[in-house]
């Protein structure tokens, strides 16, 4: 979005304006779809979490603020969610109230696996909104050893955004294993980040924490001239660790100029994608990830030639035209994302038992034979949760019953919706409500620390991208220490979320 656009008069930048609580209490979003208002039920939870939070911070001696960077200050959230929601987060009303057992429980998960495989760091109209808060943990992450990656002055806008991005994926939530992607553009000056630049990032985590902390993806710019040679160069040169498509081209154009990319594509193009999907397989880098679905009516009938690349119809004749690849879906193909969607999801589900395009995406090894087909949850996760949480869990219980759990696969888009950890807990505690699993056939979901949750947190991404846990973490980093030392010191998690929101309420 940008400040010639209708779109730019309705959002403000989340960092700046959204409530600083232990989750959002409003839809944040990228600039790629506008946010939705916030709902009555998320103003709901946002002034008892408000209410809720002062009581016991005045309890506890502590500033409301710095009540909710502690594990208490979570489960407070957890509590408030399904005082509004109903009961589906596993929170005892205790760990709000007695620190040291949040805290137990915080520390008994805190070495979960977790590997999140679609993180960002921000772009350039954002730097400003974090500038003040990435000088106040500039001294203190220096003290605690990361010296290799803070520079010494102000540093430019990428420096502090990637400064931030450590922080916040790394030191203040318990993810252990990030890849960092991007998306294509029509102009290469409005890429989020390069394709040197993440491959920089990777070589740059990697080399200060002393072990293989960051993954990083290749762009696939189907369509644009002289691509395949770049990929044959990757391939060769760059050695990225997964591949990212988005077939609808550049992901931002439209909303920039009300026109549609120039490079759309399809997955079952066998003139445009097989070519691209032969080099691939000759190579062992054979993870493909393609974002799919944030796709609202509205934006459809905005675009309406943007739906057959934006849906996941093209995706079981190329699993299957395909076997040796696996094709990893961004956001699980969830549709609706933006204005009001969640409520309409929600609706549609109930009335046909189906979710745009997630449910599609379910029925394609039944209906195409194929078992290289993935789920990945960032995004819709996130916009699910904070707006109609029972949504969240029956999109993981579709997902999981026709995919299988060793199939979907854990991602956030962080850093749009801040530090990942409130994502983490979510899922942790997140059930299916047992009428609900039985009107829809589905299992439960289990313990924060149970197979399924196990699966999706991580082990299925160290399945698909070889990573060998123990091999690699094992032995206590260099981030390991700093993070020791960040703890110590007394870790501030910000609260704050980095994308936009919605200048509106909705209705009540």
């Amino acid at each position: 979005m940008t400040s010639n656009s209708d779109e730019f008069e309705q959002i403000f930048p989340a960092a700046t304006h959204a409530f600083a609580g232990p989750i959002p209490t409003q839809n944040v979003a990228s600039e790629e779809y506008l946010p939705a208002p916030q709902t009555s039920r998320q103003r709901r939870v946002e002034f008892r979490l408000q209410e809720l939070g002062d009581q016991l911070a005045k309890k506890l001696g502590l500033s409301r603020r710095r009540f909710f960077q502690t594990a208490s200050g979570m489960a407070a959230a957890w509590v408030v969610m399904n005082e509004v929601y109903g009961n589906l987060f596993a929170v005892d009303p205790a760990e709000a109230n007695t620190p040291e057992l949040a805290a137990a429980r915080a520390d008994a998960l805190k070495d979960q696996f977790i590997m999140d495989m679609h993180t960002h760091h921000l772009h350039e109209p954002l730097a400003q909104d974090i500038f003040d808060l990435l000088l106040a943990n500039r001294t203190k992450i220096r003290e605690a050893g990361w010296d290799p990656i803070i520079p010494e002055g102000p540093g430019r806008n990428s420096d502090l955004l990637y400064d931030n991005y450590v922080k916040e994926i790394f030191l203040d939530s318990d993810t252990k294993v990030a890849l960092i992607t991007s998306a294509p553009a029509d102009n290469s000056a409005d890429y989020f980040l390069s394709d040197g630049q993440m491959n920089d990032d990777r070589a740059r985590t990697n080399t200060a924490a002393g072990s293989r902390r960051l993954l990083s993806h290749f762009i696939l710019k189907a369509g644009q001239a002289g691509f395949l040679d770049q990929i044959d160069h990757a391939i060769e040169v760059v050695r990225p660790d997964s591949w990212k498509g988005y077939t609808i081209g550049d992901p931002l154009v439209a909303m920039r100029t009300g026109h549609i990319s120039k490079y759309p594509w399809r997955l079952d193009d066998e003139r445009v994608a097989y070519p691209i999907f032969e080099r691939i397989a000759r190579s062992s880098i054979r993870n493909v990830c393609i974002h799919k679905g944030l796709f609202p009516l509205a934006a459809e009938q905005r675009f309406p030639e943007l739906r057959r690349f934006a849906d996941v119809s093209d995706v079981g004749k190329a699993a299957k035209d395909w076997p040796q690849l696996n094709f990893i879906i961004y956001h699980a193909g969830y549709r609706h994302a933006g204005g009001g969607t969640v409520t309409e999801g929600m609706a549609e589900l109930m009335r046909t038992g189906r979710l745009s395009w997630v449910s599609d995406l379910a029925d394609i090894p039944e209906h195409y034979g194929v078992s290289n087909v993935y789920a990945d949850i960032g995004t819709s996760f996130a916009e699910t949760i904070v707006a109609e949480p029972h949504l969240a869990a029956l999109m993981m219980g579709i997902l999981i019953k026709g995919l299988g759990a060793d199939h979907v696969v854990w991602g956030t888009d962080a850093l749009w919706t801040g530090s990942p950890q409130w994502q983490i807990e979510g899922l942790r505690r997140l059930e299916i409500p047992e009428p609900l699993r039985k009107q829809f056939g589905l299992a439960p979901l289990g313990a924060a620390d149970g197979p399924v949750k196990t699966a999706v947190f991580g082990d299925n991404s160290a399945r698909l991208y070889n990573y060998q846990r123990h091999a690699e973490l094992d032995r206590p980093d260099k981030l390991d220490a700093v993070k020791a030392e960040y703890e110590r010191l007394g870790s501030a998690r910000s609260n704050l979320r980095y994308g936009f929101v919605s200048r509106f309420l909705g209705p009540r």
